[in-house]
């Protein structure tokens, strides 16, 4: 039972984040983690899960295999303890479930024994997770109505040692975490125990994960294949004849993009749709902003025109961010969207109409094409010698202000929102650039055609370009760079849908 706190409100919370996919952790998991003063995670745990802590949260990874020192278990507690008794709220995140072989029960013993308060979180354990990834029941009703767990990796245990012959004889499925490096003593184990070799195996690596491999073997192979495709962990191994089964289709290695790693270049805070987009399809996302998107330095001149929005007929938005910035600015300081009242609303394309939909306005005008030369001549003839406020960054192109005063529309400007450049790019995605890792790079606006030039350089012909328009398409020729595929229509589905048309079109 929890002990009572020596610490006010500081709680301990072992959080279990499954085993892999960051939509697999439990509401619960994620309640915890927007709480946490402090995380202490795995190196196994999927690093969008952490995405999910304030911005506050310190963040302490406890160590990677080949990759620096392990924090032992004991410094581990000591670490629960101190943070604890500082009056921090603490989640420890663990991959899988914190009760399966993930050593919750001498972290429960260092915080009872300190009079820490905790909780115990679940999650889904890697076995039941490989089960449904990899497309074979752990249970049947003909092959196997038991499951047991076990590891592959014995630490010294008062109790005897794992029990080969009643394993040999189980009369079900028999999975084994930890088990990879000592395949070939276990399975050995269990042949000389009475199993027979030719009992049907299935190894399981990265269970979740978009690389995740599924070698379908039997108990005699098993190490075997584990040298041949050598498999390193995370790994498991599901052994008896409902790992035979042979699944009508596997979900999820065959979604379209599966293996396939794609780079999603908008602003951070403004990704996550894409990201979850291409996530569904089965890639591996990466996500490397291009460029960022701020307020302006000074609010004057958006005041002045927020002021005066009886003047003019027309608002016109070329992107959704001028939509969220002129609007939040709007009801920050100037009332309500009463003060709209009479105006009509252009949009460039749905994106930007969906953005104003958010604040319970329709866009009176969207272009058929959805580019500034298209909204311009759709504008020439429904605004003619009206007045035009044009909402825009502080950098992109001129072509829908010059169209329309030579179309003799008067236009005022205004910048509701900047736009710069990121001048650094992450280390990580740099390397996997250069070595020919990435398979897609998105390419959503001109900005970001020009930033990722300046950022990666020579490095981009390593990989595929996939532009959202032919205006983008343009400036990346102009950098001279070729673009694999363009968006037919000029959105970030479209983006999408181009990317998954394009090995049809080169088959």
């Amino acid at each position: 039972m929890p002990q009572p706190s020596t610490s006010g409100s500081s709680r301990v919370y072992l959080v279990g984040a499954g085993p892999g996919d960051p939509g697999l952790i439990t509401l619960r998991g994620v309640e915890c983690l927007r709480r946490a003063d402090v995380v202490l995670y795995d190196y196994l745990v999927n690093p969008q899960i952490l995405e999910h802590a304030s911005h506050q949260a310190v963040l302490v990874c406890l160590g990677r295999h080949g990759q620096g020192r392990i924090m032992s278990q004991e410094a581990v507690n000591e670490r629960l303890v101190a943070e604890a008794r500082s009056g921090k709220t603490v989640v420890r995140l663990k991959g899988g479930d914190p009760a399966i072989f993930a050593r919750a029960a001498e972290e429960i013993a260092a915080l009872v024994a300190a009079g820490i308060t905790f909780e115990v979180v679940p999650g889904i354990t890697a076995a039941l997770a490989a089960a449904s990834y990899a497309g074979v029941p752990l249970t049947h009703r003909d092959a196997a109505s038991a499951v047991a767990l076990i590891t592959g990796h014995e630490c010294d245990k008062r109790l005897p040692a794992l029990d080969y012959a009643a394993l040999a004889a189980f009369p079900g499925t028999l999975v084994f975490y930890m088990g990879v490096t000592s395949a070939e003593r276990w399975t050995a184990s269990l042949i000389e125990a009475g199993k027979p070799a030719a009992t049907p195996a299935l190894i399981i690596r990265r269970c979740s994960w978009p690389d995740q491999q599924t070698v379908r073997c039997t108990l005699g192979t098993v190490a075997e294949e584990v040298a041949e495709h050598q498999l390193r962990p995370p790994a498991m191994v599901v052994v008896g004849e409902a790992a035979g089964a042979k699944p009508a289709a596997s979900w999820f290695t065959n979604r379209p993009l599966f293996g396939t790693t794609v780079v999603v270049t908008r602003p951070a805070g403004q990704c996550e749709p894409l990201r979850s987009r291409f996530c569904e399809l089965g890639a591996e996302v990466v996500v490397q902003p291009a460029i960022e998107i701020g307020p302006p330095a000074s609010w004057e001149a958006v005041d002045r025109v927020l002021t005066h929005l009886d003047r003019f007929d027309w608002l016109v938005f070329s992107s959704a961010n001028g939509v969220d910035y002129l609007l939040g600015r709007l009801l920050a300081a100037h009332g309500d969207l009463r003060k709209l009242a009479g105006i009509r609303l252009a949009a460039i394309g749905p994106g930007t109409a969906d953005a104003l939909a958010a604040y319970h306005l329709r866009a009176d005008l969207i272009p058929a094409e959805y580019r500034a030369e298209a909204l311009a001549e759709a504008l020439a003839d429904a605004a003619a010698k009206q007045q035009v406020l044009l909402v825009r960054a502080s950098r992109g192109r001129e072509v829908l202000a010059e169209r329309l005063q030579a179309a003799g529309v008067p236009v005022e400007q205004v910048v509701a929102y900047e736009s710069r450049d990121v001048t650094a790019p992450d280390p990580a995605v740099a390397e996997r650039l250069r070595n020919g890792e990435i398979d897609w790079v998105t390419v959503s606006s001109s900005a970001i055609a020009r930033s990722l030039a300046a950022l990666f350089g020579r490095d981009l012909r390593h990989t595929r370009l996939a532009s959202i328009s032919p205006v983008t398409s343009a400036t990346l020729r102009e950098l001279g760079l070729a673009p694999a595929t363009e968006a037919s229509e000029y959105t970030m589905e479209g983006l999408v849908e181009a990317i998954l048309r394009w090995p049809s079109q080169h088959a």
